[in-house]
């Protein structure tokens, strides 16, 4: 059950050439920038996020994640977290508010897979892009590319998927929604803080603190098919799709950014409430699990992480 979690708030990207980022994620796949800081960090949102931001790009001299954040209902609730995490075993440190703009303090700790991410529960409010909200209109007519809502979730690659499970379900109160077995080996999980079929996901991965893939939701599967048309476009690096997931459902496309981290815009999935049963997928099942159309793995979508 709940114990104060809201949603994925923020991912720190690493990236190796700053204006080709910003070109792959805001004139590409829509997303809104917002600010820069004197680190030269870029920050940007999904147009319908109220807060400031929800992707932070970092120059850097290899790619992946930093870091992904998770907003709490409050700074009690961050603060008594912070101690169920202290007596689980990870390494917590505070960063104090503003070291990432208009944020407020963050807990960050480590993860038996080897990932980085935080807790927050303070970040300025800016409310949804170009829309004002009172008597809304339905979309700003300025989006730019893929026209990316949100920042929805994470796939994660790493070693020890039991330890990453008993943190984020038994101390930060998350809920297992899928899985992939191989006999008594779980290879894949999926997990929810919400109602969406995942907010954060694993698959099992001898090395530790690999990043898969950065998602962002869009609204209808037409809006996917113009992502492909958008990628063929501008020669972008495909790796598969569009197509559909077994494994939650949703309707989706893969590419890559300049730097090699895979991004995925997609629409519809399955939905969790506290309640539902497990869903679970057999290991033999994969290709159908993944790619419910081909029923066919894509090597470089299994291999390829940064």
């Amino acid at each position: 059950m709940s114990k104060g979690v809201m949603r994925p708030g923020h991912i720190q990207i690493r990236v190796m050439d700053m204006d080709e980022a910003v070109c792959h994620y805001r004139d590409r796949m829509g997303l809104i920038e917002t600010d820069r800081d004197a680190s030269g960090r870029v920050y940007l949102k999904g147009w319908t996020e109220i807060d400031a931001y929800s992707v932070v790009l970092r120059q850097a001299d290899e790619p992946g994640m930093d870091f992904m954040g998770f907003k709490v209902v409050s700074t009690e609730v961050m603060n008594q977290l912070k101690q169920e995490l202290i007596e689980f075993g990870c390494q917590v440190e505070v960063i104090p508010a503003g070291e990432l703009n208009d944020c407020g303090e963050r807990v960050r700790f480590d993860s038996p897979t080897g990932h980085m991410f935080e807790l927050y529960a303070e970040k300025k409010q800016t409310g949804k892009w170009g829309i004002h909200p009172k008597n809304p209109d339905a979309w700003p007519e300025e989006l730019k590319g893929m026209r990316a809502q949100r920042f929805d979730h994470c796939l994660l690659y790493g070693d020890d998927l039991d330890g990453a499970l008993d943190l984020f379900c038994k101390v930060l109160g998350f809920q297992l929604s899928e899985e992939v077995v191989d006999g008594e080996l779980r290879v894949a999980q999926f997990i929810s803080c919400s109602m969406k079929a995942h907010d954060l996901a694993w698959v099992r991965h001898p090395e530790k603190g690999k990043l898969h893939h950065a998602s962002f939701y869009l609204e209808t599967w037409g809006d996917v098919l113009r992502a492909a048309d958008l990628i063929s476009m501008h020669d972008m690096s495909l790796d598969i799709g569009p197509t559909r997931h077994g494994l939650t459902h949703g309707q989706t496309i893969y590419f890559f950014d300049p730097s090699g981290n895979r991004s995925e815009v997609f629409c519809g999935g399955d939905y969790t409430y506290p309640d539902h049963p497990v869903v679970t997928w057999d290991a033999d099942q994969l290709g159908k699990a993944i790619f419910y159309h081909d029923r066919v793995l894509n090597e470089r979508f299994l291999s390829v992480v940064t």
